[in-house]
Parts: C-alpha cells; sequence; structure tokens
C-alpha cells in the first residue's frame, strides 16, 4: 500500500487537492455542501494520482537514471508495469466518476483533460523541448478552476482567475525545482529550464519574470470583487517577496537561491488560497 500511494505521489496530490478544496469553497457563496466538498477531494486525489501514476510508468527506465527518482516503486522493482497502469487506469476512471456523479459533468471532464494532458502531453514532451514546462502548466493550473466549476457547474471569471494565477506560478515553482535538480534531470535527457544553455542569466531572467508577473495577477481576484482589501494586500506582499527571491537568483545564478525561490512558491500558492478564503468578498 505504501509502494501504491508512492507511486500516486499522495503529497503531491494533497497540495493539488487543496487548491481544488479552496476553489470550491470561494464558488460556493457562503453555502459549503460538504457532502460535495468531501467528495471533490476524494475525486480529485484520484485523478490527480492517475496522472502521477501514469507518469512514473511512462518515465521508469528514465527514473532508473536519477538519483531522486532511482528508488521509486516502479525502476526499484517493488511495483510491476501492470500493477502500475492497473493503479494508474482505475484511480483515473473511479476519480473520474466520481467527480461527475457527485458532483457535474463539467469537473469531470475537467479531471479528465488534465490527466490526458498531464500523462499523454507533458510528460513524453519533458525529454524533446523546455516547451514542454508550458503545456504542462495548464493541467497544472486546473485544480483551483475545477473546485470552482464543481460548486458553480461554470466557468466563470472568478473560476478563470484562479486558473490565470496557478498558471503563472507554476513557472517560477518548476523551474526553480529544475535549477536545483538539473544534474539530475540532465542524467535522463531532460532540459527543463528555459534557457539551453540550463542555469545562466536567461534562464534567472525567465524566473524572475513570470515571479514579478504574479503581483498584477494577484491583483485580479480584487478587482474582479472576489476579495477585499486585506486579501489583496497579502496577495500583493507574497508576490512581491517571491520577486524579491527570484531577483536574488537573477543576481547570484547559484543553487542555494533557486532553493531559496523553490520553498518561497511552495509557501506563495497556500498564502494565496487562504487570503482569498479568509477575506471572501
Amino acid at each position: 500500500m505504501a509502494d501504491y500511494l508512492q507511486l500516486m505521489k499522495l503529497r503531491l496530490s494533497a497540495l493539488v487537492v487543496f487548491s481544488a478544496g479552496i476553489g470550491f469553497i470561494l464558488g460556493s457563496n457562503g453555502t459549503v455542501e460538504w457532502s460535495k466538498f468531501f467528495m471533490l477531494l476524494l475525486g480529485g486525489l484520484l485523478v490527480t494520482g492517475s496522472a502521477n501514476a501514469f507518469n512514473q510508468v511512462i518515465e521508469r527506465e528514465l527514473d532508473k537514471l536519477m538519483d531522486r527518482t532511482s528508488g521509486r516503486p516502479l525502476p526499484d522493482g517493488r511495483i510491476s508495469v501492470n500493477e502500475g497502469i492497473a493503479v494508474a487506469i482505475i484511480s483515473g476512471l473511479v476519480g473520474s466518476l466520481i467527480l461527475t456523479i457527485f458532483l457535474n459533468g463539467a469537473s469531470g471532464l475537467l479531471g479528465i483533460i488534465a490527466t490526458i494532458l498531464y500523462a499523454a502531453v507533458y510528460t513524453p514532451m519533458k525529454r524533446m523541448t523546455p516547451f514542454a514546462v508550458f503545456v504542462g502548466a495548464f493541467p497544472g493550473a486546473i485544480p483551483p478552476l475545477l473546485g470552482w466549476v464543481a460548486a458553480t457547474g461554470t466557468l466563470a471569471t472568478p473560476g478563470l482567475v484562479l486558473f490565470g494565477i496557478q498558471f503563472i506560478w507554476q513557472f517560477p515553482h518548476f523551474w526553480s525545482i529544475a535549477w536545483v535538480l538539473d544534474d539530475d534531470y540532465k542524467k535522463a535527457g531532460f532540459s527543463l529550464l528555459p534557457s539551453i544553455q540550463g542555469r545562466d542569466k536567461a534562464s534567472a531572467f525567465q524566473v524572475l519574470i513570470y515571479s514579478f508577473s504574479l503581483i498584477p495577477a494577484g491583483l485580479l481576484p480584487y478587482v474582479f470583487g472576489m476579495t477585499g482589501t486585506t486579501g489583496v494586500a497579502l496577495i500583493a506582499l507574497a508576490g512581491m517577496v517571491i520577486t524579491f527571491l527570484a531577483f536574488k537568483l537573477y543576481m547570484k545564478l547559484d543553487i542555494p537561491s533557486a532553493r531559496r525561490v523553490m520553498f518561497g512558491s511552495f509557501i506563495y500558492l497556500p498564502v494565496v488560497l487562504i487570503a482569498l478564503l479568509i477575506d471572501k468578498s
């Protein structure tokens, strides 16, 4: 069971489901149907776990080459390929059915789209082009939109704002991880930093630009009446902090600075979502 949970990347899936849950609460307009909320968490966890399992099945031989991933269940031989495929298919189907039956068809469809984009498009692209990060940002930004759609049944502007913020956030988040792990990624043929030269000024500049873009993007919830002055102030402050960390990376071009951006990005998203929750208009 522990190996199956590792195959589905339970901790990463939990963060994804957290943003979907906040999207659901924000879309519930003050009246949260908790039974549906828990069905969203369960369905979202299974769908996300399915995408992660497919990813590990596809990359099992490449995972053997990297220190970070060589101990995963598939490359280590603790789970067979057929088991991995079965877990991915069953969890994906059950998760999509839960979203469709207990919430609505639109949320089930978004879950399926996210899984296909992540497993069938983003995963194979990672060895071909750094553009894969842009493609991967789409399924990565779907969870809060999925939560909003699960609550409202509509693709309204607030849900798209949540999608937009999480979409932009993924670039400094993932590129800082790629900076820290660049040597390990290269063992498997992954070149995921935006510059073909890897850890250089061009890559750091891209991290800085997208980090800075979080500041104006963070104002959108206030513009569209999703939060008040306290919420937008917290979001703007979080954006300025991540931008400052990205600027330090641009100046130093070192791994410790990239690691600070990485940890800052881990904190940024929960801060933004909680700010929207506590100062909901």
